[in-house]
């Protein structure tokens, strides 16, 4: 039975796919941070022997996936956190007027644990990894709306302490990025109603087993590279959770 090597399949793939794959890997070595700006499409064309055509149709697949941006008559940037159209991305409970409100966060504590083994493998890390455990309030409009739990690894996030979230009051993605260099590209959740238990409700400011929300998110950087497990619990009474599918 013949098999097919992995330079094989590359082989196989289309060559804008190729030339993505590899801006990519100028991602994930640092080549290129956050904000930044990239070679032309001309100067890429010359690095990878290619046409500019092909580097052209890699970058709009980036742009697509909000790793890259452009900036008219100015070029091609690395997206960041900071972009106005990023702040937001990953808060998905939308008022009933269609309207995102900022959170102002509250934290609750932020510790150094072990990886639990339904955690590990989200991570893939080893049961009982050093990881950093944070839990905190997200308030909009003056109500506490969303219990977030959360857990990265601690080889990632050295340092990370409550201090450090405290006095950088800003979103966490917007810290990883700053101060870890890390930035979170994609996400995956699962999304289930549940009933409030009492950690949940005291946070939340509801009855005991009141219905919520719960969102289970493993946030990844470039190259699908889980960074962050997330569990959020919210309180949806005048709030819904907005998704666009394409």
């Amino acid at each position: 039975m013949n098999t097919v090597t992995a330079s094989q399949v590359l082989l196989y793939q289309p060559l804008y796919e190729q030339i993505k794959r590899m801006l990519t890997q100028s991602l994930i070595d640092g080549e290129w941070k956050a904000g930044e700006m990239i070679p032309s499409e001309m100067e890429l064309a010359g690095r990878f022997q290619v046409s500019q055509g092909t580097v052209r149709k890699a970058i709009d697949e980036l742009v697509s996936e909000n790793i890259l941006m452009r900036r008219q008559g100015k070029g091609t940037y690395v997206m960041t956190h900071n972009e106005e159209m990023m702040k937001l991305r990953f808060l998905r409970l939308t008022g009933e007027d269609g309207q995102k409100g900022v959170p102002q966060n509250q934290l609750l504590s932020c510790i150094r644990t072990k990886a639990s083994a339904k955690v590990a493998k989200k991570l893939n890390l080893k049961t009982g990894a050093a990881v950093i455990e944070i839990k905190r309030v997200l308030v909009i409009g003056g109500r506490p709306l969303i219990l977030d739990h959360i857990i990265v690894p601690s080889s990632e996030f050295s340092g990370l302490s409550a201090k450090q979230i405290d006095d950088y009051k800003g979103a966490l993605y917007r810290m990883y990025e700053q101060e870890y260099g890390i930035r979170m590209i994609g996400a995956h959740e699962e999304i289930k109603a549940v009933a409030a238990e009492a950690e949940t409700a005291e946070a939340l400011d509801l009855a005991e087993g009141a219905p919520v929300l719960q969102i289970e998110r493993v946030a990844y950087t470039y190259g699908d590279r889980p960074l962050e497990w997330r569990l959020g619990l919210c309180h949806t009474d005048q709030y819904h959770y907005h998704n666009e599918l394409e």
